[in-house]
């Protein structure tokens, strides 16, 4: 049957409401490609406010690292490795000090994250925001962290430093793993108490970032926030 046959039939609408596939796919696209550059950048905005408050404040509660298994820093490999030996020669308690203050010491250190986040945040170019929506489930969270990891490195470690260096175990790790990685045994971040739960602190922010994220990506409309219901709600 010809196009001029078809049409004569009526059969365009019935086979254009049959496919709302299609259509919806179509509508998505538009969506997407209205979206100005304020609007996209508003709902990255808010989607890290959201995120970084919330990771703040969760992790900057006593047991935020140490209470929560998804981000406990844990003794260094090198420690765990011979903790069992070190257990039996009556270092537990040691032990145990080191590793509460290493979270602790991660507890007082994140909060210095929320001025740097927004700082980024206020960089962002329009390409930038487009590629990070069109992204994957943590790409907002990956482009910040790309963004603010050095940075809040230097502004952890003091916060860190002045946590670990009361511990005496602390500083003998610190000598020995020094030793370690002058001879090529050991990475020289790993050769520091200060730097390995700077590291860890890192991970555990972006991580919690994320997962607020992936909430976000799932049920943009269940936010409450209208900008993220409509930026992110265009990309489901």
């Amino acid at each position: 049957m010809d196009r001029r046959k078809f049409s004569q039939l009526g059969l365009g609408p019935l086979l254009l409401a049959g496919v709302p596939g299609l259509l919806a796919l179509r509508a998505q696209a538009l969506t997407l490609a209205e979206l100005t550059q304020g609007e996209a950048v508003q709902a990255l905005k808010t989607a890290l406010e959201r995120g970084s408050r919330l990771a703040i404040s969760q992790l900057s509660q006593p047991n935020g690292f140490l209470g929560n298994d998804k981000v406990r820093i844990p003794l260094p490999k090198q420690l765990q490795e011979n903790e069992k030996m070190l257990r039996k020669l009556g270092q537990g308690r040691r032990l145990d000090e080191l590793v509460s203050t290493m979270n602790r010491a991660a507890e007082a250190a994140v909060p210095q994250a929320q001025e740097l986040m927004l700082a980024a945040v206020r960089g962002m170019s329009v390409e930038d925001g487009k590629k990070i929506l069109r992204g994957g489930d943590t790409s907002v969270t990956t482009f910040f962290a790309e963004k603010t990891r050095l940075p809040l490195g230097a502004k952890f470690l003091p916060v860190v430093t002045q946590s670990t260096e009361r511990v005496g175990l602390a500083g003998q790790y610190n000598r020995v793993a020094g030793k370690a990685a002058d001879f090529g045994l050991l990475r020289r971040e790993d050769a520091s108490i200060e730097q390995y739960v700077t590291g860890k602190a890192l991970d555990g922010l972006y991580f919690m970032i994320g997962e607020e994220e992936r909430k976000i990506r799932r049920d943009p409309v269940g936010t409450g926030s209208a900008i993220l219901g409509k930026v992110f709600g265009a990309l489901k």
